[in-house]
């Protein structure tokens, strides 16, 4: 964590990567302008929160700002898309929508690795935060596994799309299973919360959807398992060409 107005805004200025800055309730704009300046320019997320919670936080002199310095490096996904396809790879992307445990987060994280993914994108608000649990979930595939964080997934969903990568969301209002889907191609894979599901917008932007079948009197899986399923299919499909 830094804490205080003049230490986050040096922080951000230089280059600390910054997972999140929460201020006080109340805390007028116009006390920091310059501060709340660099949170936009930098894309930085913020959150008002009672000062209660910064008091857990630390009992030192926080002056209503702590922000939280992420665990990981970030990656810009209009950067490293390109250079997948220069370096000859069929681009493989899982995309979270809604995923708020750390514990999901990681374990999703790990099968990704595990399966050869090259990114995973999250969204800057609604995402689990990538901490100390998370990476210890993922057994360490967070520190490998290059993470994308986008301010819209509509904006980066269409961005794939444009760069070649077929979208599939796996949800199960689809009607195809994913054994039927072609893995083979460059493909992005939007997983969705377990409550809420994928948002209506981004299922409307893939180009297939796709579930897993279901045997038993239990309809549904946890997110993380999931996941499981539809990467190693991917596996499958991709190892099974190349014999």
């Amino acid at each position: 964590m830094i804490f205080g107005v003049h230490p986050v805004d040096e922080a951000i200025k230089a280059g600390k990567t910054i997972d999140k800055v929460l201020i006080k309730h109340g805390f007028r704009n116009e006390q920091v302008a310059g501060l709340f300046a660099l949170l936009r320019e930098n894309q930085i997320p913020y959150q008002y929160v009672p000062v209660e919670k910064l008091n857990r936080l630390t009992s030192k002199n926080h002056q209503g700002i702590i922000a939280l310095i992420s665990e990981i490096e970030y990656t810009d996904i209009d950067l490293f898309v390109p250079g997948l396809f220069e370096q000859g790879k069929v681009p493989a992307i899982v995309v979270l929508d809604g995923i708020t445990d750390v514990r999901n987060l990681g374990a999703i994280a790990r099968n990704a690795a595990c399966a050869g993914f090259d990114a995973m994108v999250i969204p800057s608000k609604g995402s689990a935060q990538i901490n100390a649990d998370a990476i210890k979930t993922s057994a360490g595939a967070l520190n490998a596994l290059p993470v994308c964080r986008v301010n819209s997934l509509t904006d980066t969903i269409k961005y794939l799309s444009d760069c070649g990568l077929r979208i599939l969301a796996a949800t199960e209002k689809a009607e195809d299973v994913i054994f039927k889907a072609d893995l083979q191609a460059p493909v992005a894979i939007i997983m969705g919360s377990e409550d809420t599901g994928i948002d209506p917008r981004l299922l409307k932007m893939a180009d297939q959807l796709v579930k897993i079948p279901m045997m038993g009197p239990i309809q549904s899986l946890n997110v993380s398992a999931a996941a499981a399923v539809v990467f190693f299919e991917m596996v499958r499909q991709r190892t099974t060409a190349d014999r």
